[in-house]
């Protein structure tokens, strides 16, 4: 079990930190075709920096697959709605590689307020 803080840090660095320990790189026996048997928990995660004007900025896109389905949200939208945890979630998956293992992966990861 992986626990890493996020109180001070900005979101970029704790879902890359959350990413690399997903994925297995910090042990001896990685291989990018294996899930990693590491859980990785992240405390604190209301307390995750942004920096910069990126609150209003920073946009979170979803697609329905029908004419007229894309929605775009903001980031203070999207926490208002759901939180700072899907915030952290929706970074680290982003930073998983898109296969078949990645839904596999992110069940590994558990967020705290």
């Amino acid at each position: 079990m992986i626990t890493i803080d996020a109180n001070g840090k900005t979101l970029g660095r704790v879902a890359s930190a959350a990413a690399k320990a997903l994925l297995g790189k910090h042990s001896a026996s990685f291989a990018k075709n294996l899930v990693a048997d590491e859980k990785v928990s992240i405390i604190n995660a209301s307390k995750v920096k942004i920096s910069g004007a990126k609150e209003g900025d920073k946009t979170y896109v979803r697609y329905s697959g029908y004419p007229g389905g894309q929605k775009e949200e903001s980031y203070a939208m999207l926490t208002a709605r759901r939180g700072q945890e899907e915030a952290i979630r929706r970074a680290v998956l982003g930073m998983l590689p898109k296969n078949r293992l990645q839904a596999k992966r992110i069940k590994n990861l558990t967020i705290e307020k």
